[in-house]
């Protein structure tokens, strides 16, 4: 079969000839504009780069961001008069001039520095993938978008990857060996268990060595200030995440952030869940020397736990002037767990002869609710020395935890004997922090600055325990382990402090301040049948001063000291008896003093072009140091309870340095040393020990290729010394991938947690009258496929980067 030549068209070449005249001229009236952008020799990622025409600056054309290179480009651009702007958080915004022409249509800005912004760096991070470390002058602050191997999990599990950081596998966190304050965006609240923030919703978290008077003055060892995510770019933006895993049990989790932005109002809405499945085995064991009867107790216990987490964020700022500024935000946290418990427990004679043998099953449901609500005011003046800043913040919880029990004797081949009892227990709490602060600031001179400023918070907590026995088919109310307990507090402070420097303006090689915080406390607490009542008033002053020298602008030395307080808390103070673990109960102690904590702290800090290193060596007295202490009694059981021991003292060095290898690799490690002794004398000649202790974690990031990011994270915290014993040595591994798709508004990661499945937690006891030790093991291995997309958003790596991060 044969096909005929079809006839060219006349009107068809017409119009391919005018298409391509048209593309001629259209193309000979636009031009490129492409460069790089460096932070000295380093590429910057996330750099905003806009293009405004020179006749109307204030109406951006063009948009783009850097890429991992640094690089960005504009394509088909009209031949005209421009303004190219720079940047970037942490950086000072650069613009020049710049005109597309016929004769010059391509313009390429090779290496076009950032220089650091100094003062912004001291209240925010800056968000280049290659800047895990902002160093500030009180500590440093770290991006948790560059925490890849984090995924689908909490702010402990971002603290976890934090330098210095330490956190165990029961989740308690230490700086240095003690608790830190936490902060939620700079302020108290009740989400200070930082289970409770998903991990996709922190920007940054900010680790605050040695505070100023600025800060709550309860803070024994520093303050961690976890900042949440908020977007202040114009216009529209947003992104979807979402992820699943499989550990031992599933886990799934997703996130959706919306912003929008005009020139006087930002409105944001985010929400955030996480469900996650898990299970733990824990094994212990007691040899109490002087109880021939109790002499052996051998345990073991199973938890299969169901956890659940939902936040919702909704933030508004109103600026009606240059200024002023308002903002509102409102968080919302619910939060439950299902634990289904088994505990096996073994008691034998000294003669090895079986004395009890009982198998404890608990369901325990535990629900909670957060509701938080901010109100913020900042004022500038024409001098950007002179600022004024208040707020007004409460934040309300409402916990319920139900818990039933079953408990079967059995005999030495673990087969039931007799009929079961049963127990039912609740534990509710409801609690308020309420804060009122004003700060101001003011220069009284050309290089003197005075900070001063005023704080109140109000805490109110009310926590209510039954226990019931089931007799005759009807629960009957154990009175003596039941009761409610309430508890009040106010804490009033007054602070200044003064900064000035010594030298010319050109080179002011000394920098100092020095300030006192003022705090007036009233306390008081009571249970319901009157058993506890306590008040406590009194004014303590909270002196602090640090002296630093330059011997140029990257290299200085650092010499400070502070005055701290660490009040007991809630659950260090409730009397109540928890009785999960009726052999191994734990409570609180209302009889507790507060702790007060001198610490001395000397640093060094430099910085080259690829490398940066901080060393800090610390030395902190405490007396009236609280402390665990485990009460052996004559029936067998061990009481937990918090005591007061004479003094602690804690010396040693804290070194961090970050390495930009080549291009395609950088690093970041770090290294604490401390050497602890404590004195416990005053309640028992065993509580008295020394020991050394040390914290490493190493963090390595490679680009195997473009839009590529591996990294490898290796975590070890030495034993720790305890009144009676020490705490194990906890160590593991992480390893995250993470490909950008498409143009870059997309990612697709795979994280593997605790690789060689060796994070766990345990302690051993040895004093005169009994001997114990105790393993926890999670299922800390786990396998988390992400994915996320943004649309129309000029921060998307912050959307992005961080929104998975390791459920542990």
């Amino acid at each position: 079969m044969s096909v005929k030549p079809r006839k060219f068209s006349f009107k068809l070449f017409l119009l391919l000839l005018f298409c391509f005249i048209g593309q001629c001229l259209y193309a000979q009236n636009t031009g490129k504009i492409s460069g790089t952008v460096l932070d000295k020799i380093t590429p910057l990622e996330f750099v905003t780069v806009t293009l405004s025409a020179i006749t109307d600056t204030g109406k951006i054309i063009y948009f783009t961001t850097t890429d991992t290179t640094g690089a960005f480009s504009f394509d088909k651009v009209t031949l005209n008069d421009y303004l190219l702007k720079f940047s970037l958080i942490g950086y000072k915004t650069a613009a020049q001039k710049l005109s597309l022409t016929e004769a010059a249509p391509i313009i390429k800005i090779e290496d076009h520095t950032l220089v650091k912004d100094a003062n912004f760096l001291q209240a925010v991070t800056v968000s280049s993938q290659k800047k895990l470390i902002e160093k500030t002058p009180q500590g440093f602050i770290v991006n948790a978008a560059a925490t890849i191997t984090a995924a689908g999990g909490t702010a402990t599990d971002l603290l976890k990857n934090t330098p210095t950081v330490s956190v165990d596998a029961e989740g308690a966190i230490t700086l240095r060996g003690k608790s830190p304050l936490i902060l939620i965006n700079g302020r108290n609240s009740n989400l200070s268990n930082p289970d409770q923030i998903p991990a996709s919703s922190i920007e940054s978290i900010e680790i605050i060595n040695n505070p100023t008077a600025k800060y709550d003055a309860n803070a024994e060892s520093g303050v961690i200030n976890i900042k949440l995510k908020k977007n202040k770019q114009n216009g529209t933006n947003g992104a979807l995440a979402l992820g699943a895993g499989l550990g031992s049990r599933g886990r799934i989790n997703s996130s959706i952030l919306i912003n929008n932005k005009t020139k006087k109002v930002n409105l944001g809405l985010a929400y955030d869940n996480r469900f996650a499945g898990r299970t733990r085995n824990i094994n212990g064991s007691r040899t109490n020397f002087y109880l021939p009867d109790t002499y052996l107790l051998n345990q073991n216990r199973k938890d299969k736990r169901l956890e659940q987490l939902q936040n919702l964020k909704f933030n508004i700022d109103f600026s009606p002037n240059a200024k002023n500024s308002f903002s509102f935000e409102a968080l919302g946290n619910l939060e439950g767990q299902d634990n289904n418990e088994s505990l096996n427990t073994a008691i034998y004679k000294q003669n090895n002869n079986l004395n009890v043998n009982t198998n404890r099953h608990s369901l325990e449901l535990a629900r909670g609710k957060v509701a938080e609500f901010a109100f913020d005011y900042s004022k500038k003046f024409n001098t950007e020395r002179k600022s004024l800043t208040g707020n007004i913040t409460s934040s309300i919880e409402n916990g319920k935890e139900n818990t039933t029990i079953t408990s079967q004797s059995l005999d030495k081949y673990d087969v039931g004997t007799g009929n079961p009892w049963f127990e039912k227990t609740h534990n509710y709490e409801k609690g308020n922090i309420s804060t009122a602060k004003l700060d101001y600031s003011f220069p009284v001179s050309k290089k003197a600055q005075l900070e001063t400023g005023y704080k109140s918070i109000f805490r109110h907590i009310n926590a209510d325990y039954e226990t019931a026995d089931l007799l005759n088919n009807m629960h009957v109310i154990n009175t003596a382990a039941s009761n409610i307990f309430n508890f009040n507090e106010q804490v009033h402070a007054l602070y200044a402090t003064y900064n000035s420097s010594i030298g010319s303006p050109e080179k002011q090689n000394w920098k100092y301040d020095f300030g006192i915080r003022a705090e007036q406390v009233f306390n008081k607490g009571n249970t319901q049948n009157n058993s506890t009542k306590f008040s406590n008033q009194y004014l303590k002053l909270f002196p602090n001063a640090s002296l630093v020298y330059y011997t140029k602008a990257e290299e200085y030395f650092k010499l400070s000291y502070g005055k701290r307080i660490n009040r007991p808390g809630l659950g260090q103070l409730n009397p109540f008896t928890d009785i999960t673990d009726s052999l191994n109960p734990h409570s609180g102690n209302p009889n507790l003093k507060p702790e007060i904590i001198h610490a001395v702290e000397l640093g060094y800090n430099k910085e080259w072009s690829n490398t940066s290193f901080s060393s800090n060596i610390f030395f902190r007295y405490a007396v009236n140091t609280i402390r665990q202490y485990v009460l052996s009694q004559s029936n067998g059981i061990n009481l937990t309870y918090p005591v007061n021991i004479g003094s602690a003292v804690t010396y040693g060095v804290e070194n961090v340095i970050s390495v930009k290898a080549a291009k395609f690799y950088d690093c970041n490690a770090s290294l604490s040393l401390f050497q602890q002794q404590l004195n416990g004398s005053n309640v028992s000649t065993d509580a008295v020990q020394s020991a050394f202790g040390w914290y490493a974690k190493i963090i390595n990031n490679f680009m195997p290729w473009p839009n590529s990011k591996l990294q490898v994270m290796g975590n070890y915290n030495s034993a720790l010394a305890t009144p009676q014993g020490k705490r194990i040595a906890q160590y593991f591994a992480d390893i995250g991938f993470q490909q950008k798709l498409g143009k870059g508004n997309a990612r697709l990661g795979l994280t593997v947690t605790d690789i060689f499945n060796t994070f766990k937690s345990g302690y051993i006891n040895n004093t005169a009258a009994f001997s114990n030790y105790r393993n926890s093991k999670a299922d800390t291995r786990a396998f988390i496929i992400t994915f996320a997309w943004f649309f129309k958003s000029a921060f998307k790596e912050k959307l992005l980067e961080n929104k998975f991060s390791t459920d542990y």
